[in-house]
C-alpha cells in the first residue's frame, strides 16, 4: 500500500482523511434519507428548499441537499409503504432477522426509528426504541440534531439502562431498524457489539412497522394535542407521552393491557415458573 500511496503522490494520512470525509458524507446522506421520506409522505407538495430550512441538516448545504433530493426522486410525492428505507448502495446493511420470527418474550428483539416533529417552523427529532414483544418504549431521545450522538446512541444507552435496572439481561438482543446512518455509525455499532446485539435492518418501511406505527401514535395521539412552543416544551411533552403510552394505553395485541402491565404479568409468570421448577428439583433431590 505504501508503494501505491507514493505512486499516487499522496500520504497515507491524507488518503485516510479523504476516506473519512467520504464516509462521513455518505453517512450524513443515509441519516437524512429515511427522514426525508417521512416528510415527503406527510407533506407531498413541500418544496425541498423549504424542507432544507426546516431540517437544517448537519454536513450538507442547501444546493447539495436539493441535488440529493433530486437524485433520490424526492422532488415529488412517493407512494407510502413501497419505498425503500435507504439507498443501500455502498453502505453497511444487515440482514432482516425479524422476518418470519416468532417472539416469545421480552428482550428478544427491539425495534427503532427516528421521526420528526415541527415546532414553530423548525423540525426536531425523536428517536424511539421499543421492545417488539411487549410494545414498551424502553429508550427514547428528543434532539435538535440528527447526528448519531444526539439520536440513536443516547436512546440505546437509555434502553440498556432501563433493562439493567430491572435485572434483565440485554445480551444477544436483535436490534432492528431501517438502514439510516445512525444505525451503522461506528460508535453505535461499538455499543451494540459490547452487549452482543444482533443488528438487523429492513429494506422497506413496512418491515419496521411497529416502530413506524409508534411514531404516528406519539405524534398524532399525544403531541399534536399539547401546546408546544419550543424545544424545551417538546422534551417535556415527549417524556409525558412516553409515560402515558407505557403505563396507560391498552393494546389489543396485548389483551387490552398496557405495555407496562403486560410486561409485569409476563415477568411475574416467568419468575413463578422458575420458582416452581426450582422447588420441584429440590423435592426430587430430597426424595432421591
Amino acid at each position: 500500500m505504501n508503494k501505491l500511496y507514493r505512486a499516487a503522490g499522496i500520504s497515507k494520512q491524507a488518503f485516510h482523511k479523504w476516506l473519512d470525509r467520504k464516509n462521513m458524507k455518505r453517512s450524513v446522506h443515509e441519516q437524512l434519507l429515511s427522514l426525508v421520506y417521512q416528510i415527503r409522505d406527510d407533506h407531498p407538495t413541500m418544496g425541498v428548499r423549504d424542507m432544507y430550512y426546516k431540517l437544517q441538516p448537519d454536513g450538507i448545504g442547501r444546493d447539495a441537499f436539493e441535488i440529493f433530493c433530486e437524485n433520490n426522486d424526492l422532488m415529488a410525492s412517493r407512494p407510502r409503504n413501497y419505498r425503500k428505507t435507504t439507498d443501500s448502495s455502498g453502505v453497511i446493511r444487515f440482514d432482516n432477522l425479524l422476518e418470519n420470527i416468532n417472539l416469545t418474550g421480552v428482550n428478544q428483539a427491539w425495534q427503532s426509528d427516528i421521526t420528526y416533529f415541527e415546532v414553530n417552523g423548525k423540525f426536531y427529532y425523536i428517536t424511539f426504541i421499543l421492545d417488539s414483544f411487549s410494545r414498551k418504549i424502553v429508550g427514547y431521545q428528543t434532539s435538535k440534531r440528527l447526528l448519531t450522538e444526539h439520536t440513536t446512541l443516547p436512546a440505546l444507552e437509555m434502553a440498556i439502562k432501563d433493562r439493567q435496572n430491572q435485572n434483565l439481561s440485554v445480551s444477544g438482543i436483535i436490534f432492528h431498524s431501517d438502514g439510516g446512518g445512525q444505525y451503522y455509525d461506528k460508535n453505535f455499532l461499538k455499543l451494540t457489539a459490547k452487549y452482543e446485539f444482533r443488528n438487523s435492518m429492513c429494506e422497506y418501511a413496512w418491515e419496521n412497522g411497529k416502530a413506524e406505527r409508534l411514531n404516528g401514535v406519539i405524534k398524532n395521539n399525544y403531541l399534536i394535542h399539547r401546546k408546544i412552543n419550543n424545544y424545551e416544551d417538546l422534551v417535556k411533552e415527549v417524556d409525558r407521552a412516553v409515560k402515558l403510552y407505557n403505563e396507560e394505553k391498552p393494546h389489543i395485541s396485548l389483551g387490552r393491557k398496557t405495555p407496562l402491565n403486560f410486561e409485569s404479568n409476563y415477568l411475574t409468570l416467568i419468575q413463578n415458573n422458575s420458582t416452581t421448577r426450582s422447588n420441584e428439583n429440590l423435592n426430587y433431590k430430597s426424595i432421591n
